[in-house]
């Protein structure tokens, strides 16, 4: 059972820190691992660092690119360090049990559907189905008040 480390004002870097001094559940990428909405908060601000430092390392990268002629024997070097980034940060999110979606989008199962998130989003305020994608999110406060699910 986990109990929340901290309240909705909480700064984000607080929440970083108190997030790292738990443990951390590591799976393997074609284990699933099932969350209850708590968890998914308390997981959030790890996933939060993790991917705000490969999205900024991808930006500098970006505007190396976009500095080159295509011509540029550095752009290949450039676009594999870009791919490097982007692997290793679905690497990571799949260690952590999350399912990835997309760049920078990943979905908490919760054994009957997704919470769903994507950077920069403040919190976990979406859920859909696993039948339904992103285009099919829907607000959790909605998804919570209609069904009561056992995750919430």
């Amino acid at each position: 059972m986990y109990t929340t480390l901290w309240s909705e004002n909480t700064p984000i870097d607080e929440k970083v820190n108190l997030a790292l001094q738990q443990p951390v559940q590591i799976c393997a990428p074609d284990s699933p691992r099932y969350f209850n909405l708590e968890e998914a908060n308390e997981t959030l601000p790890l996933v939060q660092k993790i991917t705000k430092e490969a999205y900024d390392e991808l930006q500098i990268i970006k505007r190396e690119i976009e500095n080159m002629l295509p011509s540029d024997p550095r752009v290949i070097a450039a676009e594999k360090k870009y791919e490097s980034i982007v692997k290793r940060w679905v690497s990571k999110m799949e260690r952590l049990g999350l399912v990835v979606k997309g760049l920078w989008m990943i979905d908490f199962d919760l054994g009957d559907g997704y919470l769903c998130w994507k950077y920069p989003e403040l919190k976990i305020s979406y859920y859909h189905s696993y039948t339904g994608g992103f285009a099919d999110r829907r607000p959790l406060d909605e998804v919570i008040e209609e069904q009561n699910p056992d995750w919430a």
